[in-house]
């Protein structure tokens, strides 16, 4: 074997090495199973995980406002652009991958002596032997996959607040109607217990506290009627557009029927597949890269000048034979003493374990977001139920007490009493309503099953 090829060697050995630490996924710190308990409903077991959102929503209106908000909203303009910007700073710096070839072409003229060239070559082109420029690759490839990740995120948010904001305001206009049937009702008590005061049938006392029912219900319809206008600005900017009244909800029962259940299955592993896990994840590859690039920048840095093209002191004579000329100029630096080569390789480690933690953390807040939205799951049926139930119930109360106070046989206090608690009653069942659609909502964005 040739004595000059002896080099060589080594060199062609440590082509294609590779210093990043071989990636292990981390172990899900959650149980294996989702929770079970008085509290959760039972699961049948083999059933999907997640609901895509054309499944969810089966409400026409809530549909079209769903599909302008994906159009139109701009936070996930702003998400999408952000993934062009990670795609470009990838492709650039793969590009470093490959030799960049250029062409350069020159004319000196001066008294005495001219020269002409033109060239084509590389510059400075580095080889990557120890996987520096691969792994710098390796890690922008990661974060735009994180980026496409986040985006992803960005829309089942998108589209769990956008339904969340909706049946908010239908749940505020019911709100609204309450607080106004109170407030007639309660008016023509109060006109009724006036005139029995003028008849001296009742007392100032009588007239008093009807006057306070009537006054808490005006204060509502003020508050309410802020609201539902205040709801509807919230929808507009999660729409990114005015929505037209037709579009409106036109009440909370028929919406509860337009958003369906969302099946959770049985194991914790579909976590894994949350956009906001796998985007941690995938920064934890890149973190995982930046190291075997940090540790590659310890060693020597080989880049390579070259060019071919011709030369002459007169341009008739440029591509002629004789005018042809090459060179190469490869170079070597490694670092020696000082420089932050050591700090650069700690840093990122240090980033390695951060990126660990913040996987880690991503995993957990999922399994707890889920829990939290399975507990909810499992009993708001019930107290659904039992809020009905209290409405019909102090509806018969405030009933029976005011036929009895127009009849004389009991006070007035009976029937204000009465009047609250179905006021409170009702009010207690629309929020009820809601919290129902917006835990299946929520379900929805936690499980995050959505492509």
């Amino acid at each position: 074997m040739s004595r000059a090829v002896l080099p060589l060697i080594p060199a062609l050995m440590l082509a294609g090495c590779n210093m990043a630490p071989a990636y292990v996924r981390p172990a899900p710190p959650v149980p294996a199973a989702l929770p079970t308990g008085e509290a959760y409903a039972p699961t049948q077991p083999g059933v999907q995980a997640g609901l895509a959102w054309g499944q969810l929503v089966s409400d026409p209106a809530l549909r079209t406002v769903i599909e302008r908000a994906l159009a139109n909203n701009r936070d996930l303009r702003a998400a999408l652009a952000n993934i062009l910007s990670a795609r470009a700073q990838y492709r650039v710096q793969r590009a470093a991958q490959l030799p960049t070839l250029s062409g350069d072409a020159g004319a000196n003229v001066t008294r005495q002596n001219d020269s002409y060239s033109a060239d084509i070559g590389i510059s400075a082109f580095e080889i990557d032997l120890f996987g520096r420029v691969r792994n710098l690759s390796e890690a922008a490839l990661e974060n735009y996959l994180a980026t496409q990740e986040g985006a992803r995120a960005t829309r089942i948010t998108l589209i769990a607040e956008t339904a969340t904001a909706y049946a908010t305001l239908a749940a505020d206009q019911e709100l609204l109607a309450v607080s106004r049937q109170t407030l007639a009702s309660a008016q023509r008590s109060l006109t009724l217990t006036q005139s029995l005061k003028g008849a001296g049938l009742s007392g100032g006392l009588d007239v008093y506290q009807a006057q306070t029912i009537v006054e808490q219900a005006a204060s509502d319809v003020a508050a309410n009627v802020t609201q539902v206008a205040q709801d509807r600005n919230a929808l507009n900017l999660l729409v990114g557009a005015p929505v037209e009244d037709a579009l409106l909800p036109a009440s909370l029962d028929g919406l509860i029927a337009g958003v369906a259940r969302v099946p959770a299955g049985l194991s914790s592993d579909m976590l894994l597949q949350r956009p906001d896990v796998l985007q941690a994840e995938h920064q934890l590859k890149a973190a995982n890269a930046d190291i075997g690039a940090a540790r590659a920048a310890m060693f020597p840095r080989i880049s390579l000048t070259s060019a071919i093209g011709v030369a002459s002191s007169a341009l008739s004579s440029l591509f002629t034979g004789d005018a042809f000329t090459w060179s190469a100029s490869p170079s070597a630096s490694l670092p020696i003493f000082g420089g932050p080569a050591r700090g650069n390789l700690d840093y990122s480690k240090a980033q390695r374990d951060l990126a660990v933690a913040q996987y880690e953390k991503a995993i957990q807040t999922a399994f707890r977001e889920v829990a939290d939205a399975l507990a909810r799951d499992g009993t708001i049926d019930a107290q659904q139920a039992a809020q009905r139930r209290l409405v019909t119930a102090s509806q018969r109360a405030y009933d029976l007490s005011e036929q009895r106070y127009r009849s004389g046989i009991d006070t007035f206090l009976n029937t204000l009493v009465n009047q609250r608690s179905l006021y409170s009653a009702r009010r207690s069942a629309i929020a009820t309503d809601l919290a129902l659609v917006s835990n299946r909502l929520l379900l929805y964005r936690v499980i995050a099953a959505d492509q």
